[in-house]
């Protein structure tokens, strides 16, 4: 599991507990949302990014630490979050909503 899903799901480690309440708020935001407004045709969804390759890992020292165990062996690319999101908005995936998907090279499994 992606530690931001995990977070959300598990309460998250020692001294996370803010950080996970606000990745929880928005899993039941977006379910919460969609199931509210997918009558008038509004999708809702959301991406839950693994460990991707930004300032927010490398500036932690987080990136080597959590690299090794993605089952893909690398850590995301920024577009490759980008390209889940021009997907969602796209007419492909015009049936899709209250989903949240994680982007995370495997780390969820």
């Amino acid at each position: 599991m992606n530690y931001l899903a995990f977070a959300a799901r598990t309460g998250g480690g020692t001294g996370a507990v803010p950080y996970a309440t606000g990745k929880a708020a928005v899993d039941g935001f977006t379910r919460g949302l969609a199931k509210e407004v997918a009558a008038q045709g509004i999708r809702v969804n959301a991406i839950a990014p693994g460990v991707i390759d930004t300032p927010f890992y490398k500036n932690r020292g987080l990136m080597a630490k959590f690299a090794g165990s993605i089952p893909m062996g690398r850590v995301g690319r920024p577009v490759e979050i980008a390209k889940m999101v021009a997907f969602l908005a796209s007419d492909d995936a015009s049936y899709i909503t209250r989903g949240i998907f994680d982007v995370s090279g495997g780390y969820v499994i």
